[in-house]
């Protein structure tokens, strides 16, 4: 079963929002609606994210990524639509049932920290326990734990304004962890950081995903944030998802001109792998004879920017083996070098299948 669905979520302000959801259905075009004061926010919107995926989704501003976030934990109710998480529809929830789940199952991690100035860095890593009813030893104790892993070990006592950007936002993100949360909802939350912190930052939260295997839904407008962070990408326009698919699969099938425009400046380097170039091994020859002629050995999921150093000291191609140690491919060097000179090729995307729709009333 997926963690987390969102079947056609709609989200429109104004009158008559319903309505205004109809005529979206039937092709009406989202200038139309916005002449009449209607804004439709997010437009049939649907995905999957599987346990232990980050999940990014890519918008400019305006495109309806975070209005989409708020709708996945409850903030805002969608006008049509609806949102599963461990196949509990969480748009069916009483107020009161969904902030309990909100208090236990969902975490979020701000942009711009959210962090209470009076109160101690521990007391901010513990205050979502502290929502939950835990008590103050076993509180303080997880949000210790939490603290150590985003490298904060140390300064439990300090206060917010004492920290610096990035060491705020690593309290935010012990917040986060400290509840155990099966799904964290992380809204552009290192938009906010330099751009060294930045990096830094989404370091650390790969390494942690390495360890903890929680499920993330992941907002930015940084098309390098999304694809060094993403499992899977899904790119927002206009409230609408144009594309999703893994960094591979946007970077080489961009669904139209708009996605395409957004990877010219991506390093395919850094996002490409051995997997995703190699070629068939020459048939007859054995593991043993290819492995011997190999400069090097890589798995399938290597960057192919860490080829070049072992392609360029030999004419023989590079190995790919999977986790067993047998070949399963080979990358020769002219292959390293056309696949960083390969334009991408745009694809026809179909929309998903309308199999699941309910229309609630409000905006």
């Amino acid at each position: 079963m997926s963690r987390l669905q969102a079947e056609h979520l709609y989200k429109v302000f104004g009158r008559r929002p319903d309505q205004a959801v109809r005529k979206l259905e039937s092709g009406t075009d989202r200038e139309e609606l916005r002449a009449d004061g209607t804004t439709a926010a997010v437009i049939d919107a649907s995905f999957t994210v599987e346990p232990g995926q980050i999940f990014v989704v890519m918008g400019l501003s305006g495109s309806g990524k975070s209005t989409l976030l708020r709708m996945l934990n409850g903030l805002l109710d969608p006008t049509a639509g609806r949102v599963l998480f461990d196949g509990q529809d969480l748009t069916a929830l009483s107020p009161r049932e969904l902030r309990k789940v909100r208090s236990s199952k969902i975490s979020m991690v701000f942009q711009h920290f959210a962090l209470f100035p009076h109160r101690s860095v521990l007391d901010n890593a513990a205050y979502g326990l502290a929502v939950q009813g835990v008590p103050r030893a076993e509180r303080e104790k997880r949000a210790a734990e939490a603290l150590e892993m985003t490298g904060l070990a140390g300064w439990e006592k300090s206060w917010p304004d004492e920290l610096s950007g990035g060491m705020q936002q690593r309290v935010g993100l012990a917040r986060a962890l400290a509840t155990d949360a099966d799904l964290l909802l992380m809204d552009e939350s290192f938009s906010a950081l330099d751009p060294l912190i930045r990096r830094e930052m989404q370091s650390q939260l790969l390494e942690l995903q390495k360890r903890l295997k929680k499920t993330i839904v992941f907002i930015t407008h940084d098309l390098n944030e999304a694809m060094r962070l993403g499992d899977r990408i899904a790119v927002m326009r206009d409230g609408k998802i144009v594309q999703q698919g893994t960094a591979e699969d946007i970077l080489v099938r961009p669904a139209n001109d708009y996605v395409a425009s957004f990877i010219q400046d991506v390093d395919r380097s850094r996002v490409l792998t051995a997997g995703s170039i190699m070629e068939q091994p020459e048939k007859g020859r054995s593991d043993e004879e290819l492995l011997a002629e190999a400069p090097a050995t890589v798995s399938a999921e290597t960057p192919i920017a860490e080829l070049f150093t072992p392609c360029s000291t030999s004419g023989v191609a590079v190995a790919v083996t999977d986790a067993q140690g047998d070949v399963i491919g080979v990358v020769p060097r002219n292959r390293l070098l056309a696949a960083l000179g390969e334009e991408p090729r745009i694809e026809t995307v179909l929309p998903a299948p309308r199999d699941v729709k309910k229309v609630t009333a409000g905006a």
